[in-house]
């Protein structure tokens, strides 16, 4: 037979694969941490701690002579009772303190979250949440306690 009358047969090359097989992406994290057993990113959680830590730290040491002792803290959502008419979830928590128990101010993490588009505008929601809330401990206008806050943020 002469190589004229056999058809020619494409022969093809394995396809390199890029992704996993099903298409959807890498399954382990992009990075390896340094300390084995630790996440090498912070969590959404932590970095919400960190940022109402910050602003929480600068409002407090300039009006602690007047606050007293306030405890602050982070939840994820508020707890919300079967009979709750309000259209909207409350995005904090100020619960005043008496005697030996100290006032308590609560940020809840999702509902902020939720209202906030980019890192700005959590930063800034954030501040006008915490702001708000020590003004009316404090019995003064919100715009005396932080010189960062907008009101109608």
């Amino acid at each position: 037979m002469d190589d004229a009358s056999v058809p020619a047969v494409a022969v093809s090359q394995p396809r390199r694969r890029t992704r996993d097989r099903r298409g959807r992406g890498m399954r382990g994290p992009g990075i390896s941490p340094a300390r084995p057993g630790s996440p090498e990113l912070r969590t959404a959680r932590q970095r919400f701690d960190d940022l109402a830590l910050g602003i929480v730290t600068a409002v407090d040491a300039r009006w602690q002579d007047k606050l007293g002792l306030v405890e602050y803290a982070v939840e994820d959502a508020p707890q919300i009772p079967d009979d709750w008419d309000s259209g909207t979830v409350p995005l904090s928590s100020l619960i005043r303190g008496t005697g030996a128990t100290p006032t308590r101010l609560v940020l809840f993490r999702r509902p902020i979250e939720h209202r906030c588009e980019t890192r700005a505008d959590l930063e800034a929601m954030v501040l006008t949440v915490v702001v708000e809330q020590i003004a009316e401990l404090l019995g003064i206008e919100a715009d005396q306690v932080d010189p960062r806050y907008e009101g109608d943020a």
